[in-house]
């Protein structure tokens, strides 16, 4: 069940805002309040940064956040996590995982909080493209991912923040999974969307071959968290 009709979709589709790869650069660049981590961890962030030196303070940051938070073990932490993500991005933190490899734990999270940040920011739109993938991508997919059927805004939503809160809380492996299966969804939902002739635009191509990127990638470090490789 489509949640537009074929007008309402497209005028949607064609005033959606930037792709999935702008997105994430917006995310980086507008100014942000630091997030709550260690304070000596940006002190080096000041003028150029050795890429060597990003690159470990990268993997740290990330590897310190998901420890933090599975060691304190409360709900309230999480909640924070989510709702600063959902109302500020991620600052500098941010710029240190975007630049990481794509199959490391900071690649991933990086990864991650993109996806959460673009269902956050067009709810509707990220819903309508999900339940059309579902709708027309016969795979297990629909399963692993694990957003309720039919897929609303809200349910959309509520998949976001389980997917990211489960990366701290829950399996990071399964989190993962839950998110590449989310974009292949997403993806065949896009390129359907753009085939059926609801949209045209080389913006949603742009997003559906990220997304699908994403998945792949995602599905990677997913195994690599089995195997107790990705750091």
């Amino acid at each position: 069940m489509d949640h537009f009709s074929g007008d309402r979709a497209a005028e949607q589709w064609r005033g959606a805002r930037a792709p999935w790869v702008r997105l994430s650069l917006r995310i980086v660049n507008r100014p942000r309040r630091p997030v709550a981590v260690e304070p000596s961890t940006f002190d080096q962030l000041e003028g150029a940064m050795d890429p060597a030196l990003q690159l470990q303070l990268a993997h740290d940051t990330a590897t310190t956040l998901v420890a933090r938070v599975r060691d304190d073990g409360t709900a309230e932490v999480l909640r924070r996590i989510l709702d600063y993500s959902r109302d500020n991005g991620l600052g500098e933190i941010a710029e240190l995982w975007s630049a990481a490899p794509a199959h490391s734990l900071p690649g991933a999270l990086w990864r991650l909080y993109v996806i959460h940040a673009s269902i956050i920011a067009d709810p509707d739109i990220a819903a309508h493209a999900y339940q059309r993938g579902a709708d027309n991508l016969n795979s297990i997919d629909e399963v692993v991912a694990g957003a309720r059927q039919p897929t609303g805004p809200d349910d959309i939503r509520e998949l976001a923040d389980e997917i990211l809160g489960g990366a701290f809380t829950g399996d990071l492996a399964d989190a993962l999974d839950r998110a590449a299966a989310y974009c292949r969804i997403e993806a065949h939902g896009v390129t359907s969307l753009i085939g059926g002739s609801e949209i045209g635009s080389s913006a949603m191509l742009e997003r559906a071959a990220t997304l699908a990127d994403f998945a792949a990638d995602l599905q990677a470090c997913a195994q690599l968290s089995r195997n107790n490789l990705l750091s």
